[in-house]
Formats: structure tokens, sequence, C-alpha cells
């Protein structure tokens, strides 16, 4: 296929392919989807070889948002029936994050629900930060607390937060049908802030919210433009309770394709697969670790995800393994390009890359499976709300 051969050599050029060619990935044919998983694959493997960078997520505070993101289980007035707390001690979250790090990650992210930080929880995440740090030598750590006031990121940074996460969603012609307590330009604001403050910036996507491919292949070249170090996609999780509940849109072969035309666009940054990826790629996981080089490590925020010794056999049964955390994540050219963790890879951090979490999205369950369903029928049985971990007295899963 003639697009496949153009998108592979401007991949390796790290040339910005056009609007139609980005579209016409999205337009192929589930017959064809094994060409465009393999053409996608020889960029990721120039850029980033065989290693997938382990991530973990620690949801520091749950629920309680006062933003009306449609999307998500811990908006405004949820009846989705998800754990709630808030914030966890500095120390409470740094037993959470050993768990994931002794897991194989390398990268913790933090999290916490919310329009945006006070004052005083940017003082509350420094002091989780040192705690972490001063448990895990060379552990990146990147925060994720929503929209941004002026002077927050620095003080961040100074915390010694590596990154910082803030996911678009969606286009901006359609954002407004998602959310309305905050705007698109307010997530292009705090993402800018996050990278002038000399944080890496880290800002994603989520898939399968009804959208159209134009939509997607919007909000894709605008992250482009925005040159964040790492993009989580995510595949939305229809969680009962949510305006987005019976939105089913997603098959193995589409999540593969948008993974695909990601990777096209954003050659030589980092595409992590986030929340969504064990209700939607379902056993076609593996497959999708020829795209993407980063994955999540057992649970989400609010929802569960694969068990975390089943994500270590499944990189190491497809023929990759897990970065180190003496490896750098990004390419050289990026590395030295740059502010941010992965410019000073001296430091343990390496990345840049971030947790599929500014939006507060969710994803992934394990579950135990009946009888195969239809391709495209709703896989309600794959969707559980976590109730292990953070803000609970069980063991996470890592």
């Amino acid at each position: 296929m003639e697009l496949l051969n153009t998108l592979v050599d401007k991949g390796l050029r790290r040339e910005l392919p056009t609007r139609e060619e980005a579209l016409a990935v999205l337009a192929t044919s589930d017959d064809d989807v094994l060409d465009v998983v393999a053409a996608a694959g020889k960029v990721r493997r120039h850029w980033f070889g065989r290693r997938v960078k382990l991530n973990y997520l620690v949801n520091l505070k749950s629920g309680l948002c006062p933003e009306d993101c449609s999307y998500c289980s811990q908006r405004l007035g949820s009846s989705t029936g998800i754990l709630k707390y808030t914030w966890l001690k500095p120390e409470q979250a740094s037993q959470a994050a050993a768990a994931g790090l002794a897991g194989g990650a390398k990268r913790v992210c933090l999290v916490a629900s919310g329009r945006g930080p006070t004052d005083r929880d940017v003082d509350r995440v420094a002091g989780t930060i040192k705690a972490i740090k001063e448990q895990n030598e060379g552990v990146e750590v990147c925060a994720c607390l929503g929209l941004l006031s002026d002077g927050q990121a620095e003080r961040l940074r100074e915390a010694g937060a590596d990154a910082y996460n803030h996911n678009l969603n969606t286009s901006e012609s359609t954002y407004g049908e998602i959310t309305t307590t905050h705007t698109y330009a307010d997530r292009v604001d705090t993402v800018n802030k996050a990278h002038a403050a000399g944080l890496s910036a880290c800002s994603g996507l989520i898939a399968g919210m009804g959208e159209s491919d134009e939509d997607l292949v919007d909000v894709v070249f605008s992250l482009r433009a925005l040159d964040p170090d790492s993009v989580p996609v995510n595949f939305l999780i229809p969680v009962e309770g949510t305006p987005l509940a019976a939105e089913w849109n997603l098959t193995p072969q589409r999540c593969l394709r948008i993974l695909a035309m990601v990777r096209f666009v954003c050659p030589d940054i980092e595409v992590r697969i986030a929340g969504g990826r064990e209700v939607h790629l379902r056993s076609m996981q593996p497959v999708a670790l020829h795209l993407a080089n980063s994955i999540f490590l057992g649970d989400y925020l609010t929802t569960e995800g694969q068990a975390g010794k089943a994500d270590l056999e499944m990189i190491a049964d497809a023929g990759f393994e897990v970065e180190g955390a003496d490896q750098v994540t990004l390419p050289e050219h990026r590395v030295h390009a740059g502010g941010g963790c992965g410019s000073h890879a001296e430091a343990g951090c390496g990345s840049h890359e971030d947790a599929g979490c500014g939006s507060h999205e969710d994803g992934g369950v394990c579950g135990t499976a009946a009888a195969a369903p239809a391709a495209n029928e709703p896989r309600t049985d794959l969707v559980a709300v976590r109730r292990r971990g953070a803000g609970t007295d069980l063991a996470p899963n890592a």
C-alpha cells in the first residue's frame, strides 16, 4: 500500500503527515489492519526499539470533583459507585507508589480529581513528591492535578516533579459537547504552563466518545503542535452512571488504527496506551505494543486493570522488554532539545512521559470472561470499579 510506504518514510524523517494521510489510516479496512500495524511498527522500533515503559497511577484524591466532564466517573453528581476519599497522606501515597515501582514501573503519576489545585494542594503534593523520591532513588514523578494557575507549575518543579499531565481529550470544535465547566483553551493553557516551567509536558486524548475521524485527527494534530514529550491514548470506558455509558463505539481493530495514526503523526514522541486497553483491545493488546512504547501497570484511577503480572508476561511474550530505570525513553534529539525531565537523563528521569490521567480518565479491568460476545457488543463485564490499592486497606494491583 503506497500510503503506508509514504507514512513510514515520513515517520523516519520526523515529517508531519498530511491530514488526508492521517484520515486515510483511520479509513483502512479490517483486512488491512495488520499491514497498518507493521508499517507503524517500523516507525516505533526506529525511535524506541523494543522497549516498553511502565507507568503507575496513584489516585491521591478520588471523586468529589466539581467539573462535569461527560466521560469521567469522578464528575460532578456522579452515581458510579466509585471510591471517594480526600487527600492521601504523603506516607500513604509513597506506600502505594512503592508497589508499582516494585513491579517494574519507572514513573509514578500522582493524580487528584478537581478543577485544579489550590496553593495548599500544591504544598500537599510537594510533600508527597518528597516522600516518594526519598524512598525511591531515580524515580520519575508526574503530577496530574487539573488546571494550573500562574506559578504553580514552577512550584511543582521546584518540589521535584519531573512532568505534568493534562489531556486535550478531543477536538476543539467538539470540546463543548463533553464538558461545560471549563474550555479547551483552558487545557491548552495548562499544557503551555507546564512547558514554560521546564516540566516535561504530557497531553493526550480519549477515543470512543462518539467523535468523528476528523475530530481524532484534529486533536492529534493539535497535540503535535503543542509538542508534548508523551501522548497517552485513552479508550473510553463507558462507566455506568456517566452520560457516556452507552457509547460502545470501539473494536480492537479501530483501536489499532487510532494508535497507528497517532504514531505516524507523533513518530518520535512517547505514545502510551492508557485507560481502556483491556476493555477495547482485549486479546489484541500485545499487537498494540508494536505501536505504543508505554503502558500503565496494574489498575487505573477508579477502575481495575489487568493484573500487573499479566502485563509483564504480555510484554515478554510479545518479544518486548521492560524499559529499565537507567534507560532514557526519548530519542537523543528530543532529550537534548529542551527542558523537563528527559533532558536530564542522569537524574533518573529520561522520559517526559506521563500517565493518561489529566482528564481524570479511566480504564480497563481484568474480570472473568464468559462466552465470547459478538465483536461489537458492549463488554460491560470488563468494567469493574477499583476496590483495592490507594484509598483502601487492600493491596494494590501491580
